[in-house]
């Protein structure tokens, strides 16, 4: 599952430099995730790091965009390669 920042969002930019996968960029308002490249870490660590370091727990799973692990690792390898 993708994961979205909420309007909790304080606009401080913690989560950008975490990202392995460069989904989080600047939106109109809030910081937004690409869920087209958010893999929840998966392949990297063994949690999501842009969770991990939110100052107000602005970053929670995407209900629209529901993956299992194994999805997750492939679209990891179709980012990255291998």
């Amino acid at each position: 599952m993708a994961l979205i920042i909420t309007d909790e969002c304080i606009n401080c930019a913690a989560c950008v430099a975490e990202c392995p996968n460069e989904a989080i960029s600047e939106g109109d308002l809030i910081y937004v995730i690409n869920s087209d490249l958010c893999t929840e870490c998966v392949g990297f660590y063994d949690e999501p790091q842009c969770v991990m370091v939110c100052p107000v727990d602005a970053i929670v799973p995407d209900p629209d965009h529901k993956e299992d692990r194994e999805t997750l690792l492939e679209k990891k390898k179709r980012i990255h390669g291998s």
